[in-house]
């Protein structure tokens, strides 16, 4: 099952709205048949690629995949159906499919007469499927906040000036949590500070880019923003009467996507953030990176709408500048949103955090000298 973990984690990035999967077929004797993953959307799951292959070899033999088999005909067939016709005798999974579509695989393969076992590494299975978990089992997209700070919490220098403030393997290291979310938001103070591009690049794979999405409640966002460039798919979120007009080119070429989303509720500022991360919803998206600024991620905080934290601290200081987090509705260190350390790595010069709330986090945190070379 750690083997099926790491092949599913081959995925990310590539497979939304569906899950990423992981399989590896056993023979009868127990050993490697085949393995497989789910590699994009609408291909085929990862038990077929296992099956395939594995060959004859899977007949009598055993499957081990990180998320029950599938029991529905979509784009693809029912993969339970897949390893009944292969001879597979027995199935373990590691987390329960919950939605009402595609679960009961588990029961047809009981049903056929195979030996059928879930929950194995579960814990370990779900953190790899988070994204997809958290938008099946609460109808909107799961948030990632990432952040990047000097050692004293400061996101930007007095002046204004935050380029750059982690090294270029810590900025690197975005890309790639970019690469594996279907879309990554900024607010219109970020845009007008620092006009971020939020496309793929740095090394990452820049195959499939993510939806650029600006929080932007004015409709501030200039006609010469670097996000209206064309690069990916851009929307931007305002709110209902808002002026936008001077965006009208960037709509009619298709650069740009308008969207009116509901303000906050009396006494908030901004969009409401509920309604926004229906709005994404609605239009497929499963995962959001949630990159700046301190604003946009206080009213996320605050609303409790943020799934996994991504910190990446510079060995510097500054004494003064904006904080990476405002307006989260702390009043009091009793009220401090308090976060399970996950994960520790050295990316280059700077470090990486990466952390849960409370509620949500691993049981246990995992430390380590260096990145993975391997997605995770």
């Amino acid at each position: 099952m750690h083997r099926a973990v790491a092949l599913a984690a081959l995925g990310l990035g590539r497979t939304s709205p569906n899950p990423v999967v992981g399989c590896v077929v056993l023979d009868a004797q127990g050993e490697i048949a085949g393995e497989g993953y789910h590699q994009q959307a609408g291909g085929p799951h990862a038990e077929v690629h296992a099956l395939r292959a594995a060959g004859d070899r899977a007949r009598g033999g055993t499957a081990v995949v990180t998320l029950e088999p599938c029991n529905h005909t979509g784009r693809t067939g029912p993969c339970a159906q897949a390893l009944i016709d292969a001879g597979i005798t027995r199935v373990f999974h590691a987390v329960a499919d919950p939605t009402d579509q595609a679960s009961g695989g588990a029961a047809a393969l009981r049903a056929a007469g195979i030996e059928t076992h879930g929950g194995l590494l579960a814990e370990e299975a779900a953190r790899g499927n988070e994204a997809w978990l958290t938008a099946m089992r609460l109808g909107r997209p799961f948030v990632l906040w990432k952040y990047a700070s000097t050692l004293d919490g400061r996101t930007a220098a007095a002046d204004g000036t935050s380029r750059w403030i982690t090294g270029p393997e810590a900025r690197a290291d975005v890309h790639r949590l970019r690469a594996e979310v279907d879309a990554v938001l900024v607010g219109s103070g970020t845009l007008r500070a620092d006009d971020p591009h939020l496309a793929v690049r740095h090394g990452a794979d820049a195959g499939r880019q993510p939806l650029r999405v600006v929080a932007d409640t004015a409709a501030t966002v200039p006609a010469t923003a670097r996000v209206l460039d064309g690069t990916a798919a851009t929307l931007i979120a305002v709110a209902p009467g808002a002026d936008t007009g001077h965006l009208a080119a960037a709509v009619a070429d298709g650069r740009a996507e308008i969207a009116e989303v509901p303000r906050a509720a009396a006494g908030g500022r901004g969009l409401d953030p509920h309604a926004l991360l229906a709005a994404l919803h609605s239009r497929g998206v499963r995962s959001v990176l949630l990159e700046g600024g301190p604003t946009l991620a206080g009213a996320f905080w605050a609303a409790g709408l943020v799934d996994k934290a991504v910190g990446y601290l510079a060995p510097a200081l500054l004494g003064a500048g904006p904080a990476a987090l405002l307006g989260a509705g702390i009043g009091t260190i009793a009220e401090a949103l308090r976060l399970d350390v996950h994960d520790i790595a050295r990316i280059g010069a700077d470090l990486r955090l990466t952390a849960y709330p409370r509620s949500t986090a691993a049981a246990a945190p995992r430390f380590v000298n260096a990145p993975s070379t391997e997605e995770s």
